[in-house]
């Protein structure tokens, strides 16, 4: 009786669907899809946990993983500029899903207007991206549809009340305290959907280095407006933040998660552990205004 159940087992892993095979650019986003294709996807993420996305270099083992993909998600928005060479290199002849298509892009001048590509941070834009893997995870596996939009549907809805606490918390805070450090302009979506100002030394991309003006105006702000913390982010060098916090008579609030996850076991292993963590460490800084 034991060999045949074990047998019968057997069996019907033989017979189930082989999950799909999806590959990420960034570990935000390889949530993200985990999120809607639950156990019917096998996700990899080139850039990993506390990797920074904007330095990113492509290894070799990269081509095979997007070689063997059945598809393929990027944010998009310029964010990924090093991708179209290894998907040319690669082959890939599957579909290449933009994630941030349908979000209203927010620009930034630096020399140029650009796309600020760094969308996730507001959560009505992560309801448009989680609306877009979804519809690339029912085209490419329809028989998985009704699995698909359930889990879809019950995330959108734990987003929403997430994004109900956040607005419900900031509005009681007066409008002048609002205004936050960070080590690059990774969090304007956030700051224009609930009402925070940003303020950083670096633009969008860490990539770019700090002007020395840009650094001295930044602790002139912190002195004029009595600002009392800045942030370091997981995938910056908190040198040049640690200098200015010292030099505007702040102190550190801890660590911002922009542009990757934590590990599984940190504070913001999945996307709605990081937006709470963030959420949180602000929402203490801007209380601590006089």
């Amino acid at each position: 009786m034991k060999k045949f159940v074990l047998f019968f087992f057997f069996l019907i892993s033989a017979w189930a669907e082989p999950k799909l095979k999806v590959v990420t650019t960034f570990s935000i986003l390889a949530d993200l899809v985990e999120q809607v294709g639950g156990d019917r996807v096998e996700v990899v993420s080139l850039v990993g946990e506390d990797q920074d996305p904007h330095m990113y270099e492509p290894k070799p083992s990269d081509i095979k993983k997007i070689t063997d993909a059945d598809l393929v998600f990027i944010n998009g928005l310029g964010f990924e500029g090093w991708l179209h060479r290894l998907i040319k290199s690669s082959n890939y002849k599957g579909d290449l899903i933009i994630v941030s298509d349908a979000v209203h892009p927010r620009l930034v001048f630096e020399g140029t207007l650009i796309r600020d590509p760094h969308a996730w941070h507001s959560i009505p834009n992560a309801k448009i991206y989680v609306t877009n893997i979804l519809e690339a995870l029912k085209k490419r596996d329809p028989a998985s549809k009704n699995y698909y939009e359930a889990r879809a549907q019950a995330y959108t809805g734990t987003l929403t009340n997430l994004d109900h606490t956040i607005r419900e918390e900031i509005d009681k805070i007066p409008p002048q305290r609002r205004k936050i450090i960070t080590a690059h302009d990774a969090f304007g979506y956030f700051g224009n959907t609930y009402g925070v100002e940003f303020l950083a030394p670096k633009g969008i991309s860490t990539e770019t280095e700090a002007k020395v003006q840009n650094v001295v105006d930044l602790i002139k702000k912190i002195r004029k407006y009595k600002i009392k913390t800045v942030f370091i982010e997981n995938i910056a060098d908190p040198k040049l933040l640690r200098q200015i916090a010292k030099e505007g008579g702040a102190t550190l609030g801890g660590t911002l998660y922009s542009d990757a996850l934590s590990s599984k076991e940190g504070p913001a292993g999945t996307y709605l552990k990081m937006m709470n963590y963030n959420f949180g460490l602000l929402l203490k800084a801007m209380k601590q205004y006089p």
